[in-house]
């Protein structure tokens, strides 16, 4: 199992942000981890570490490994339009994290979760690979049998977040995947140009 399961709070604390969402832990202590924490006098960071700390923030956030990470950057630098932006955009239209933005889970994780476990349909069909890449027009829905489950019917009672790339119908429990979105939509704070000169050295 490559895929990092350990403290999540630990991971936001290296990057000085909670990139997982509300966090009480990383509220108490939002100072890098590590015995010295606070007090460590770290010199100025190089241009490398610079950039490598985003990619790690970037894939951190969206769950992603770095072998598919990577295969998502060639996948952007072919495309056309700006690099980083695209990159931002095929990380966006993954089907588990369309599941977290329509708020059918609380975490990326948790939708991980959702779809590997047959929850999630794609235009009436079970799709159970986390990384497909949904296009605009996209029907997402919640698997009749799975509509009764606590965890979703939890998530959605809790879920105020409103994209205007998705639209959510909660009595059906299934929502469009409008549109791609753009930049300015994406909420996440990362410098996908740092990632963009990582891989181009």
């Amino acid at each position: 199992m490559a895929r990092y399961t350990g403290p999540k709070t630990k991971i936001a604390r290296k990057f000085g942000e909670a990139i997982f969402g509300d966090d009480k832990s990383f509220e108490k202590r939002n100072y890098p981890p590590g015995q010295h924490g606070n007090n460590r006098r770290r010199g100025k960071k190089s241009e490398y570490a610079v950039q490598l700390m985003e990619k790690q923030k970037a894939k951190y956030t969206y769950g992603i490994l770095e072998k598919q990470f990577r295969n998502l950057f060639e996948k952007a630098n072919r495309k056309k339009g700006v690099t980083g932006e695209v990159l931002l955009q095929l990380c966006e239209s993954r089907l588990d994290n369309v599941v977290f933005r329509m708020g059918v889970s609380p975490s990326r994780r948790g939708a991980r979760q959702l779809v590997s476990h047959r929850h999630i349909t794609v235009n009436g069909e079970v799709v159970n690979i986390p990384s497909y890449q949904l296009k605009p027009g996209d029907v997402v829905g919640v698997r009749e049998k799975s509509k009764s489950l606590e965890v979703i019917g939890n998530a959605l009672a809790n879920n105020s977040s409103v994209y205007e790339w998705i639209t959510w119908n909660n009595e059906k429990k299934e929502g469009t995947f409008v549109s791609v979105p753009e930049r300015i939509q994406i909420p996440e704070n990362i410098k996908e140009q740092l990632i963009v000169e990582l891989y181009s050295k």
